[in-house]
């Protein structure tokens, strides 16, 4: 059967547009917050098949989501090259071991060594394509990837930061090293998503969360071109796998963007008509509502019919311009969900 989501992501006619928001298995569902108790920390639920797969498809039953994406983090990478990850509470992700020199950077696993080390991450989407068949073969599944940026700044930092100082520092006085670690990121996060493929995913995302941070000068340098060598390698490897590509906060980019993939994702700081406008021949747009809107069922409304008057029917799919906040009513979200497979409706 063929999948609505992936008949979007692919261009081709869809009976509505399809919806899925970024962080949707997450802590504005009591649900997540239940399991996620059950599995003691989010580290342990990652690594958790059979609870990380409940969490995945909770989105479905409960919002109404077209796609499921797979419950992980993009820092499970890191951590299976070699950096020991921990969550903290109140402070978010850290590494105790961040790369200072080439040195830390060769201490850590490279390529397969690394990427075979994720089997949790493969046996949850095994797990997760049985169930969905079983359910309703129409769910696409996506696999996701850090870019291997917004990885790295966490490798080099050792926790999320507001100045990204130590990865600018490295960038602008000692470039090499910084080019060896994203590369070295780069080509573990390609065999990564080939083995989710592989395992059963139906398509790929990857995030740049943190792509703002880098100077417009910069960003193919750092980041872009890293992100297209992996768009590449699945492309050549599997061919039929839709590829989703999603920048944030870089709209003087926009007009530079080149590639071998299907959809773009537009962030909220980037107005939908701005990306039809530039990228809109070239690839399926993804977006972009503001995530606080939710706050309001009203506002809601507003921005979803805004943006389909914009992008009417075709090349499209729904999503927020980032992720969910855990303070969201879920009947917002289902709100969310409903207005847009409404207003898009053939």
């Amino acid at each position: 059967m063929s999948k609505i989501f992936v008949d979007a992501c692919k261009g081709k006619p869809t009976p509505y547009t399809p919806v899925w928001m970024m962080r949707q298995a997450g802590r504005y569902l009591p649900e997540y917050k239940k399991v996620r108790a059950e599995a003691g920390s989010f580290l342990n639920l990652c690594h958790n098949p059979p609870k990380a797969c409940e969490v995945t498809i909770q989105p479905l039953d409960i919002v109404g989501v077209d796609a499921a994406i797979l419950f992980s983090d993009i820092l499970v990478v890191p951590n299976e090259m070699g950096m020991k990850l921990q969550f903290v509470e109140g402070e978010g992700p850290m590494f105790d071991n961040p790369i200072k020199d080439e040195n830390d950077l060769n201490s850590l696993l490279s390529g397969s060594d690394a990427a075979d080390r994720l089997s949790y991450v493969y046996e949850t989407i095994k797990l997760l394509k049985a169930q969905l068949h079983e359910r309703d073969d129409d769910i696409a599944l996506i696999g996701f990837a850090g870019a291997p940026w917004t990885v790295s700044t966490y490798m080099i930092e050792g926790q999320g930061t507001k100045t990204y100082n130590l990865c600018k520092k490295m960038m602008y006085s000692d470039h090499k090293l910084l080019h060896k670690i994203l590369q070295k990121t780069t080509d573990v996060t390609k065999l990564y998503l080939s083995n989710q493929i592989k395992a059963g995913a139906d398509v790929v995302q990857v995030f740049d969360s943190w792509a703002g941070a880098i100077e417009p000068a910069k960003y193919d340098e750092f980041s872009w071109s890293y992100m297209i060598q992996i768009s590449d390698y699945i492309r050549e490897n599997h061919p039929d796998t839709p590829i989703i590509l999603f920048p944030k906060a870089v709209p003087q980019f926009i007009p530079k963007v080149y590639g071998d993939f299907d959809v773009f994702g537009v962030d909220w700081g980037t107005t939908m008509a701005y990306a039809k406008k530039h990228l809109g021949d070239r690839y399926v747009l993804q977006g972009n509502m503001e995530p606080c809107r939710l706050y309001s069922q009203k506002q809601t409304t507003k921005a979803v019919q805004k943006i389909q008057k914009v992008m009417g029917t075709h090349r499209h799919i729904f999503n927020l311009g980032h992720g969910i906040l855990p303070d969201v009513p879920v009947e917002n979200a289902i709100h969310f969900v409903k207005e847009c497979q409404k207003v898009s409706k053939k």
